[in-house]
């Protein structure tokens, strides 16, 4: 439920604690009070801010060529022509895309509307939203209301206006003939229900640079410590990762380099493992030209590829078979001629596809 505070239009011309304002009691009832008797009234409370439309302009941007949501300097750049001052001196406040793409944009003087929050502060008001009163109207009819001794154009009218009696005799003839009109003077309470239900599309002017500080909630310690804790944790993990993994490095160098000490004629090594396991297999006692074949297959050919070794082995009769995986079958008969051309008499055997790889068989026949 919001707690309504109305600064009327009659304080503009001197922003003090006497600025007349206006509160709504439980029942509806308006209790007009100046500002320093209203944060008495109001003390501790959040209120809800309703401006003077004095306060401000409103305008709207043209079709927007894009239905992606705009940001704001994008809108502000937009309607930059339609402004009597700098950018830079301005507050701008963007509202819903309508139904023909343009967006409705408030503007307050930046400098004017930090003195109205401050003056609030100094009173110990914390303000929660800032709504202006001629933008809460309802948006489904056009509407003109007597409201605080002024008229108030908008709702479904393409504009938002606050006017004197003898400005509405001027603007009248130009307003469409479907426009409602309501008077205070008449039914005041329903016209106070009106305008503070606030609907869905009016622009709340607390946002950017003024938006409301975020209440720190109870659970933010507890959600920072348990935050701290896995990030303790998380830490204590990558610092074993980071020591295994340094470990593991230093380990397979002096593998590498005892590899090197006992074949040194092995000098491109493809899968430390798979070499090893085939110039050690037990299945049989391969032949030093046969190795030299070995060698010769590893580093010119699978070396020269983009192939992975899944697995080195000799058999007596038939030589080195070497299986390995390939990202095309393309790639395995490329494989096979540049063996061809190297002087390898090598074939491809057992080709089959395995998800997005293809899996072979390379030999290397005996003889070799």
């Amino acid at each position: 439920m919001k707690t309504w505070l109305y600064l009327t239009a009659d304080g503009l011309a001197h922003s003090t604690v006497a600025w007349p304002c206006c509160r709504w009691t439980s029942t509806g009832k308006r209790q007009l009070l100046p500002l320093s008797q209203a944060a008495q009234v109001l003390a501790g409370q959040a209120v809800d801010l309703l401006l003077p439309m004095e306060l401000c302009s409103w305008m709207l941007s043209d079709p927007w060529p894009s239905r992606r949501q705009p940001d704001a300097r994008a809108i502000a750049f937009a309607v930059e022509e339609q402004l009597s001052e700098v950018l830079e001196r301005l507050h701008l406040s963007t509202g819903a895309r309508d139904s023909q793409g343009r967006y409705p944009v408030l503007v307050i003087d930046r400098e004017r509307f930090t003195a109205v929050l401050a003056l609030l502060a100094e009173v110990g008001l914390e303000v929660r939203s800032v709504f202006v009163d001629a933008d809460v109207l309802p948006c489904d009819q056009a509407l003109g209301i007597r409201w605080f001794g002024r008229w108030l154009l908008g709702g479904g009218l393409p504009a938002r206006l606050a006017v004197s009696d003898d400005g509405l005799l001027v603007l009248k003839p130009g307003l469409p003939m479907d426009v409602q009109w309501r008077d205070e003077r008449q039914d005041c309470t329903d016209i106070d229900q009106w305008l503070t239900s606030v609907n869905g599309q009016a622009i709340n002017l607390l946002h950017g640079d003024f938006a409301a500080p975020r209440k720190r909630l109870p659970w933010r310690l507890g959600g920072l410590v348990v935050l701290a804790l896995l990030l303790l944790d998380w830490g204590a993990s990558q610092a074993r990762i980071g020591f295994l993994e340094s470990q593991s490095h230093q380990l397979y160098s002096r593998n590498e380099q005892q590899f090197k000490t006992l074949y040194p004629d092995q000098t491109r090594i493809v899968d430390l493992a798979l070499q090893l396991n085939a110039l050690q297999s037990p299945n049989a006692a391969p032949q030093d030209g046969q190795i030299a074949g070995l060698v010769k297959l590893v580093e010119q050919v699978i070396g020269a590829s983009n192939a992975d070794v899944q697995r080195i082995e000799f058999r007596e009769g038939d030589g080195w078979k070497v299986r390995l995986t390939a990202n095309s079958f393309t790639e395995l008969e490329l494989l096979r001629e540049r063996g061809r051309q190297q002087g390898l008499p090598v074939r491809l055997d057992s080709a089959s596809k395995e998800g997005d790889r293809v899996q072979a068989t390379l030999t290397l026949e005996q003889g070799t």
